[in-house]
Formats: structure tokens, sequence, C-alpha cells
């Protein structure tokens, strides 16, 4: 939790990469569009650097922030890769913030070390999981853009993001469905091979606060698609039950780890 304690490469692109978030997020009317696209992608750029330099440096960390900074910058690909085709896309200020914050987070609370005994393996483990974070939290972010565009027709309004509302809805079950199958392997993966993952030392299955909110999650993602492709489920109903299970989600990981790093101050 001590800036001085990172690697000097690591506290000069976490720099970089938050200033360069910054600039869009705080500045895009007066850089306009052309000049914050590129900016938000030199931020885009100089984040993957940071999360592979702090992955393969000497004595890897993981931890909450970690986990945020991943699943901020695999929204921000998603996000990247959507404007090729729906240019008129917009939310580029808040993706921009979230990168600046998460990167911030990230220098403060670093997290825990890698455990020594772990399988090479386990890093796939943690992209599997963290793969299916950004899954979700593309889903929600297009859920909440087709909130606002339903709302903004509801008033006769012009909807902010120019994508038409099945479009929307369209692309959030597609993130929804690659979500749940990257948590379904995860939760295999960590179920059946839990002992070679990480070590002789987690033999025995837990019922931790972990385990039961990715659980818990895992169920009310299944019941989504289920509902979805056996009654239709969609609009408000759909967008509820997606948020219910991204916030469980949310809690398994990132938040148990949160409470670990932050409020109770272990890193293991």
């Amino acid at each position: 939790m001590i800036l001085a304690s990172a690697h000097p490469v690591s506290l000069l692109l976490s720099l970089a990469a938050a200033l360069a978030y910054a600039v869009p997020a705080l500045g895009a009317r007066a850089l306009g569009g052309q000049a914050a696209r590129r900016v938000l992608l030199l931020a885009w750029a100089l984040h993957a650097a940071l999360i592979v330099w702090n992955l393969h440096s000497a004595a890897p960390r993981f931890g909450f922030a970690s986990a945020l900074s991943v699943m901020v910058w695999l929204v921000l690909t998603v996000y990247l890769i959507e404007r090729q085709y729906y240019p008129q896309l917009g939310t580029r200020w808040a993706l921009a913030g979230f990168g600046s914050a998460a990167i911030v987070l990230t220098l403060l609370f670093p997290g825990a070390p890698l455990p020594a005994t772990s399988s090479p393996w386990l890093p796939l483990h943690f992209a599997l999981g963290i793969a299916a974070y950004g899954m979700f939290a593309a889903a929600v972010a297009h859920a909440w853009l087709m909130t606002r565009a339903e709302a903004q027709v509801r008033h006769a309004e012009a909807p902010g993001t120019g994508v038409p509302l099945l479009t929307l809805e369209r692309l959030m079950f597609r993130f929804v469905w690659a979500g749940f199958a990257l948590l379904t392997l995860t939760v295999l993966a960590g179920t059946v091979f839990g002992e070679l993952l990480y070590g002789s030392m987690h033999t025995a299955w837990r019922w931790d606060h972990k385990r039961v909110f990715t659980a818990l999650s895992w169920l009310v993602f299944a019941m989504l698609l289920i509902g979805r492709s056996r009654f239709g489920w969609r609009g408000r109903r759909a967008v509820r039950v997606l948020y219910i299970g991204a916030g469980l989600l949310l809690l398994g990981y990132v938040g148990s780890r949160f409470v670990l790093e932050v409020l109770l101050g272990r890193t293991a």
C-alpha cells in the first residue's frame, strides 16, 4: 500500500497510463473527438503494458485492485473494438475515468504475492476468472446504455448512443453468454484441479465467502439465460437480474479481497 515500494518501471507506467486516461476523462470536449480517441488508445496501450509488466515481474502480486484494473482494461478493449462498428457509441469519458481510478487503486493496493507453491497453470486460472469478470462488466455497461437509451426514447429524446435498443440488448446477452462460459470453466477448474493449481495446502473444499458468492452468481446468470431462452426475458427484468448476478460476482473475489486488504489490512 506504499507507492515507494513499487518497481520504478511499474510506477512510471502507472503514472503515464493514469494521466493519459485522465485527459479524455476530464477534457474530451476541449480535445475534440479524434484527439480524445487517440489519447484513449495510448492510455489503453500503456495500461496493457503495465498489466503485462506486473504479472511477469520477479514477484508478481494480485489483489482486488489488480482484478479491477484488468477488468476495466478488458471493457475498454471491447469498447475500442465496438467503436469500429458503431462509431456513434459514447461513454468514452466514463470509461477513461474508470481506467485512471483502477490504476491508482493498483498503486495503492498492489495485493498479495502469488503462492510460491502454486502451479504454472495458476495464471491461466486467474486469466479465465478475470476474463469472465470482464465479459460480465461489458454486459453491465451495455445494460446501462440500453437503460439510458430506453429512458431517452420514453421522453421523446434522441438516444445518446445512437445504437438501436435491440442491438444493445443483443450485444448485452452475447457478453452474458461469453462470461457465463468463462465463469463455468473457472469454477470447474478451481473445483477439480484446486490442489494442482494452488498446492497441497488447498486440498479441502471450503465454503468461504468467495465460493458462496461465486456459486450464487453462477446460478443467477444461469437463471437469466434460461429465462431469456425459455420465457423471452428482456428489457428491465433482464437488466435487473444481470445487475444482481454481477453484484454477487463482484463480491465473490473483489469484495472478499477488498475486505482482507483494506478493512482488515491483510494480504493473505
